[in-house]
């Protein structure tokens, strides 16, 4: 087990996969880690803060808005998606100040799409080539948790890459 601060990550050995595993660690060099603001989307990206640490690795910070689910509250939906751009961007700072004080290149994307989260997530990290995906055990509560509930179900299903679920 290796000690990262607050999280330990474990060593792999004699592990057979398709994933070629070092018999050291597992290393990665492209993580990208979804965030919502929901607490396990936050304690996701510290893991992955950690992790990209540990392996010198690139993390993209990423956010997905689904445009749909903006018709459904009151005002102007282009009003809420704005409101969702800027609550991200506060999100996004927060973690990228964390991530440049341990020299992690960083980046962040926020996508909007009419397509399932799930989809627009996996679609994301095989156009990027991550070569692992950080994501929260359960999103935001009330309405935006039953959109989201299926998320991470389906982010592991159909996710070329593997996926790392933190609660």
């Amino acid at each position: 087990m290796v000690d990262t601060g607050r999280y330990n990550i474990f060593k792999f050995k004699n592990i057979k996969s398709k994933y070629k595993l070092n018999e050291e660690k597992t290393r990665f060099s492209n993580i990208i880690v979804t965030v919502d603001g929901s607490e396990s989307s936050l304690s996701a990206a510290d893991f992955a803060v950690s992790l990209a640490s540990r392996d010198s690795s690139q993390l993209t910070i990423l956010t997905v808005i689904h445009t749909a689910v903006g018709l459904g509250h009151s005002g102007k939906p282009e009003e809420w998606h704005k409101s969702e751009r800027i609550k991200a961007e506060e999100l996004f700072d927060k973690i990228k100040k964390d991530a440049q004080n341990k020299n992690i290149i960083c980046k962040t994307n926020i996508i909007e799409t009419h397509m399932s989260i799930d989809g627009a997530i996996v679609n994301y990290a095989e156009e990027q080539k991550g070569d692992l995906i950080v994501i929260g055990s359960s999103g935001m509560a009330g309405l935006k948790k039953m959109l989201l509930g299926s998320v991470v179900t389906g982010v592991v299903r159909y996710a070329t890459c593997p996926v790392l679920v933190v609660k």
